[in-house]
């Protein structure tokens, strides 16, 4: 599966978990280490709990294994890395402290679920 395709599905999958403000950005022009970013928001630990079950339940189902997970939902800040795709998904306070959107701001905005 190409990872723009990965990209998308882990947005349906946020989508799915009422994720906010789901942003899918496309780096290749920008960026080394990643073609793709979603970036994606959680009310509560729980929520991002959910967003990130649905998350590997939809890979899992597609036969794509994460390469590496950082933080948890009780820090506020998770994140996937797929290979080619990073996910972010972020508490309000940790998306404003770190604003990704802004630090790749010359990245190609693909989409973006308010």
């Amino acid at each position: 599966m190409e990872a723009e395709e990965v990209a998308r599905k882990i947005v349906e999958a946020a989508s799915d978990r009422q994720a906010s403000d789901i942003v899918l950005l496309d780096t290749r022009q920008v960026c080394s280490f990643a073609d793709y970013f979603v970036i994606c928001g959680g009310e509560s630990e729980r929520q991002i709990e959910a967003i990130l079950k649905n998350m590997n339940e939809t890979l899992k189902k597609e036969g794509i294994a994460s390469h590496h997970r950082e933080g948890s939902a009780a820090s506020g800040w998770a994140l996937l890395d797929l290979g080619g795709v990073i996910v972010h998904i972020f508490t309000p306070f940790e998306r404003e402290y770190y604003q990704l959107e802004k630090l790749w701001s010359k990245a190609r905005l693909l989409l973006r679920i308010m």
